[in-house]
């Protein structure tokens, strides 16, 4: 077995023991095999990665999308650093210097009242390169695309838009949506064409735009229902807005694409990030949503956490630490 081996079978030792609730036990098998059959075309030996918890009364789930190696990680992260600093941070973490992956984790909330999804992942565009099993990953939980009731956007890049289609129609056909006005706005705005932004811009418009009627736009500290804040984190892109779950007593943020990696965006939230639309004000959200967790002690779930992308952090000399989620929501 190499070091590389060695180090990605970690993370599944990692992986806490599933909890099975009502809502899953619910689902009868022949109604998941129908909406699996439905849902998508995709054939993959093994459904994709689900991990299930429990925030007080809400049920969270936590579904791989999918996951990828994406090569240098200097190209991605600290790109105003050299590659060999890059480099020494991660092998001084266990990590590839050369190397990194990127995996993609939509959650879906149950509150007792509503479905909640937020992001949806790739969709068809990803499938051709084994992402985009969203839907694979809530049918084999026990869900329905039809049980889905709020879909939230955290922003609009594509791998968070991507599955809002499915065959040209809304892949949640009785959902309503919710999502961050600034990021809207920056989105379908005229003046994107013939920026860096078009071809994002190309996505909303095919994806987003169309739901507008179904969609309430929110800011800072707007809620989604009851339990379910919106909170500012610009930066990552011009409307990035993070979530906060609560109830009974019980706390989770879904910090999104605050951080995007558990080291290098951790250990060093001033470092550049090339998806970071305005990388001074991503820096700047990501060391006030972490001062806030690690005083807090709050758990949180980030999209490109490794899966299943919980955990809570601690704060260290540049930065903070990750601390992957045990058993704390068991008991």
């Amino acid at each position: 077995m190499n070091r590389r081996m060695l180090l990605g079978g970690a993370g599944v030792a990692l992986a806490t023991p599933m909890i099975m609730t009502r809502a899953a036990s619910a689902q009868t098998a022949s109604a998941q095999t129908s909406s699996a059959q439905t849902s998508m075309s995709i054939n993959h030996a093994m459904p994709p990665e689900t991990h299930r918890f429990n925030v007080g009364k809400f049920e969270v789930l936590v579904v791989k999308d999918g996951s990828r190696a994406s090569g240098a990680p200097q190209e991605t992260f600290g790109t105003n650093q050299s590659p060999e600093t890059v480099g020494a941070l991660l092998e001084a973490n266990f990590l590839p210097p050369d190397n990194f992956v990127n995996s993609f984790a939509p959650v879906l909330v149950n509150t007792g009242t509503d479905v909640i999804l937020f992001d949806t992942g790739m969709g068809e565009g990803g499938r051709a390169n084994g992402l985009g099993r969203l839907v694979e990953g809530l049918t084999a939980a026990g869900y329905k695309r039809e049980d889905v009731t709020v879909v939230v956007l955290t922003h609009m890049h594509g791998d968070h838009i991507g599955g809002l289609m499915e065959g040209g129609q809304p892949a949640f056909p009785n959902a309503r949506y919710v999502t961050g006005q600034a990021e809207y706005d920056f989105w379908v705005d005229p003046a994107r064409v013939g920026t860096p932004a078009e071809n994002g811009q190309k996505g909303v418009i095919a994806n987003v735009k169309p739901l507008a009627d179904k969609t309430t736009f929110i800011g800072d500290g707007g809620e989604v229902v009851s339990g379910v804040t919106g909170m500012a984190a610009f930066g990552h892109s011009p409307g990035h807005m993070i979530y906060r779950l609560e109830s009974e007593g019980r706390q989770l943020v879904l910090t999104a694409d605050t951080a995007n990696h558990f080291v290098l965006s951790l250990q060093r939230p001033d470092w550049e990030v090339r998806f970071d639309m305005d990388k001074a004000a991503a820096a700047a959200s990501r060391k006030k949503v972490f001062d806030m967790l690690a005083t807090d002690k709050l758990a949180f779930l980030g999209y490109h956490m490794p899966f299943p992308a919980v955990g809570f952090v601690e704060k260290i000399d540049q930065g903070y630490r990750f601390v992957p989620k045990a058993y704390q929501f068991d008991l």
